[in-house]
């Protein structure tokens, strides 16, 4: 088994999804949920990195942002008419790149989404992503005036001909000069992406890359490791490159941990402090297990209890385009389109997932006090995952090497009808 079978962000993945017929009405999916948190979608970025595989554009014609937003708000309005009084404890602005809006689209962001909803989002905490190239300082003034307390920035490498074999093409002093930007705009909280596994990376290089990026102390860094192939790599073998990216993998981890980090998953590394706000994301009152998020943007997923919903799903080029197109000319924001039903025993498959890719691993008396009755009766996960988990009478945990083989353990977990919708999405 491979340990880098797939990274499992969300379940079921938006391949499973289908169009529903009939369309339910928003204020059907959501009665009686708690939507505890807001994502607001940003499909535009100003290249396309080698490794990208999310819903975004490259660019924009002139109009189409503002018209974005025009559809933005109007979803903003039908959502929260079908919405029993939300009240958000958590939010995000992703993409795409949030910030390739500019300062003055960043404040009508902002405005719409206050108002359209009805959230204080000074009050909550709230990430917003950004990249080398935008965090330019009048956007970061608009974000920390308005209460971005996390900006995350993909650097990714901070060897240049690194990011060119990763196709992001980005000097060095771009990225130093953001981080100093960022750094100076007083955002509470910096996260820094980075990526091993890349074309002529070696461990000095790699740990080169975390030396450099650990020299503005960013409260939180997330090592990926690279999921597309470079194309400059072909003639090597799966195993060497799956043995390339553990040994980085390692070699990452091991020089956070020293450098005075936790590791909350294998991707996430936090230096220690109090949960919430302002620092992070995470707010006491969001349980990612139980609590809903309403998604707004053309790229953005919703989930219920019983629900995900999305529009229509794409990673080409031209699909995303003609999907960005109809979403602005859209009208018709008060039903859920394309989704997944979850039944009970998906709902234990998710649960599931999301809790044992973090360190913290499951509570077992929150699964049982949602399903009735024990996780290990229902899935036979120390015997099906020898070593990479553990358990006791309150928790069952990844162990070390289990939180390097999270990209095997989540995709193992998936059923049988999302494995043949998934594959049934790529044959289409």
């Amino acid at each position: 088994m491979t340990p880098y079978e797939g990274y499992v962000y969300a379940y079921p993945h938006k391949t499973a999804y289908r169009p529903l017929d009939p369309r339910p009405a928003l204020s059907e999916v959501w009665a009686g949920e708690r939507a505890g948190a807001l994502y607001v979608h940003i499909p535009f970025c100003e290249m396309r990195c080698g490794f990208c595989n999310l819903f975004t554009r490259t660019g924009a014609p002139e109009g189409l942002t503002g018209a974005y937003l025009d559809a933005l708000e109007r979803q903003a309005r039908a959502v929260r008419a079908a919405l029993d009084g939300p009240r958000f404890t958590t939010a995000a602005f992703g993409g795409g790149t949030p910030t390739y809006l500019d300062a003055r689209e960043l404040t009508r962001l902002f405005d719409l989404t206050e108002q359209a909803m009805g959230v204080g989002l000074r009050e909550i905490p709230l990430s917003v992503e950004t990249s080398p190239a935008t965090a330019t300082p009048d956007r970061l003034a608009v974000l920390a005036e308005r209460g971005a307390s996390r900006i995350s920035i993909g650097v990714q490498s901070f060897v240049d001909a690194e990011a060119r074999a990763a196709v992001r093409p980005q000097k060095r002093a771009e990225v130093e000069a953001a981080l100093d930007a960022i750094r100076a705009s007083g955002i509470a909280t910096l996260n820094i992406d980075l990526i091993y596994g890349i074309d002529g990376q070696t461990p000095d290089s790699w740990r080169h890359s975390l030396e450099a990026a650990l020299t503005w102390r960013p409260e939180e860094l997330y090592l990926y490791p690279l999921y597309v192939r470079p194309l400059t790599g072909l003639g090597r073998q799966d195993r060497a490159w799956d043995d390339q990216r553990m040994e980085l993998y390692r070699l990452g981890r091991d020089h956070l941990l020293d450098a005075g980090y936790d590791q909350v998953s294998m991707r996430m590394f936090r230096l220690p402090g109090p949960p919430g706000p302002p620092g992070t994301t995470e707010s006491a009152d969001y349980c990612c297990q139980t609590d809903g998020m309403v998604g707004l943007g053309c790229g953005a997923r919703s989930y219920t209890s019983a629900l995900h919903h999305s529009f229509e799903y794409a990673v080409g080029a031209r699909h995303v385009r003609a999907i960005i197109d109809d979403y602005v000319r859209r009208d018709d924001f008060g039903v859920a389109n394309v989704g997944f039903a979850l039944d009970e025993e998906e709902r234990r498959r998710r649960h599931l997932i999301q809790s044992l890719l973090r360190t913290e691993g499951l509570s077992r008396d929150l699964y049982r006090s949602r399903f009735g009755t024990d996780v290990l009766d229902d899935h036979p996960l120390l015997e099906r995952f020898p070593g990479w988990l553990t358990a006791d009478a309150s928790t069952v945990r990844p162990t070390p090497d289990g939180l390097a083989h999270s990209d095997a353990i989540g995709p193992a977990l998936f059923s049988p009808r999302v494995r043949a919708l998934m594959e049934g999405y790529a044959a289409c």
